[in-house]
């Protein structure tokens, strides 16, 4: 039987949330090299990092589970990174999890232990896997009972210099990743004053709003997708306001936030978003798909103008998107309006940040614990210059890397999008919980605005 070296489609696909872009040569096929750990391990000795593919199929749904053995002579005991990858809802879900163990082959039975625990093991007689219930509730699959598995394979890893190193920061960004998408699955604006918070993505031309939409949308539907056009020139593309509700992949329900694109600022008088339309943008006066023209600003007589909008129909968190490598070059003009669109949205009392996009070292931008921003050297100086421009705190200015040109989705981009997206949240919270206490003042608060 010939020995089909090329992985499938979907195989590829889940490989890739897990491993990025990496090269994979396969070294064993249980059902060509025979069903037994002895034969694999005969095939797979001194080849350096695998990683372990197994296929199984429960409750109606195809999942590939396994293991990767990171071969690091300055470890005592080998780093293995437990995954699981199965289809939900035409989305590919896929966790990780990385132990320190010890391993037991025998030509009957493959078995991990991790502090003299048994985690892990793969069993030919039967076709079945043992898998501990920490470990299986760590991969996500703790309504699995019956691991029985049809085949499984191992592949070794090519092109990676610091293979442990760059496996332990994806599985890392894998795990803070999904706590993220939970926490934000699980979002509910302050109080209740409002069913969805709506966070208004204002800045110049090209400088990355529309893709930060496209980015959020992909992260929580696990695919990369472009719903808002985006433009490849310095002309703003985007010419309706758009409210997108942000749907999760996993249920198809509307979460508690809203992102609207606006058209962009631009530096020419006449040209690009008006400025007076601004205020009636913030005080929620503009409906989804109004057209807008840079020669004639909205008024109260439009047909589609929102005459008496509630709370939630109004701005709760306004980002201020701009390219990070354009802020030194930034024109007088363009500063002007920035500033001009700042002052509307202070005298409205609305929470803002600022949002940096297209930041290449976006790998250096987390720290290591993945959990808060490190305003690295490279980027220190923009963000001083974005402080003394708006006098926005700095632990308001956020960093992030848009999904551009990719195919596939990257965990550490994920977790970068996810908490600058967690941080507007915080902000409009803020503001929620800063308005009147009673029913009446917060109307009349609405009307004074």
């Amino acid at each position: 039987m010939a020995v089909t070296t090329r992985l499938t489609w979907k195989e590829e696909k889940s490989l890739q949330q897990l491993l990025g872009n990496v090269s994979l040569r396969l070294l064993y096929k249980s059902r060509v090299h025979g069903d037994s750990p002895e034969n694999m391990l005969r095939k797979c000795a001194l080849q350096g990092s695998t990683i372990t593919v197994i296929y199984f199929h429960n409750s109606q749904q195809d999942c590939i589970l396994g293991y990767l053995t990171v071969i690091d002579y300055d470890f005592i005991k080998p780093k293995v990174f437990f995954y699981s990858s199965f289809e939900k809802d035409e989305t590919s879900k896929t966790k990780a999890a990385c132990l320190n163990t010890t391993q037991k082959i025998t030509d009957e039975e493959l078995t991990f232990y991790s502090s003299d625990n048994k985690i892990f093991s793969v069993i030919p007689k039967n076709s079945r896997l043992f898998i501990h219930d920490a470990l299986r509730e760590r991969l996500g699959l703790n309504l699995y009972r019956d691991f029985k598995y049809s085949e499984w394979k191992v592949f070794r890893l090519e092109g990676i210099k610091d293979v442990a190193g760059y496996v332990s920061n994806r599985t890392r960004a894998t795990e803070r990743r999904n706590e993220l998408l939970e926490d934000l699955r699980a979002y509910k604006p302050y109080a209740d004053l409002v069913s969805e918070i709506r966070i208004l993505l204002l800045g110049p031309v090209g400088s990355g709003k529309s893709s930060f939409f496209n980015s959020v949308k992909s992260v929580f539907q696990g695919h990369v997708t472009r719903q808002a056009a985006v433009g490849a020139d310095l002309t703003s593309i985007t010419e309706l306001y758009r409210v997108y509700p942000i749907k999760d992949g996993e249920d198809g329900k509307s979460l508690s936030f809203m992102l609207c694109d606006s058209m962009g600022l631009d530096e020419k008088k006449g040209a690009g978003l008006c400025l007076d339309d601004i205020p009636y943008i913030l005080k929620g006066c503009i409906p989804d798909r109004y057209q807008f023209s840079p020669h004639k600003p909205v008024t109260p007589s439009h047909p589609t103008f929102i005459t008496s909008p509630s709370l939630k129909e109004r701005i709760h968190c306004v980002a201020y998107v701009l390219d990070i490598n354009s802020i030194s070059n930034l024109s007088s003009n363009m500063v002007a309006k920035l500033k001009q669109v700042h002052k509307e949205v202070l005298n409205c009392g609305i929470a803002h940040v600022a949002l940096l996009t297209k930041v290449n070292n976006y790998d250096e931008v987390l720290q290591d614990d993945l959990l808060n921003m490190n305003k690295s050297m490279t980027s220190k100086t923009q963000v001083m210059n974005i402080q003394r421009m708006l006098n926005i705190p700095i632990s308001n200015i956020l960093m992030v890397e848009n999904y551009a040109s990719e195919l596939t989705l990257n965990p550490l981009k994920e977790v970068l999008i996810l908490s600058v997206l967690k941080q507007m949240l915080r902000a409009a919270d803020d503001f929620l919980q800063d308005l009147p206490e009673k029913t009446d003042e917060i109307a009349n608060f609405q009307l004074c605005m």
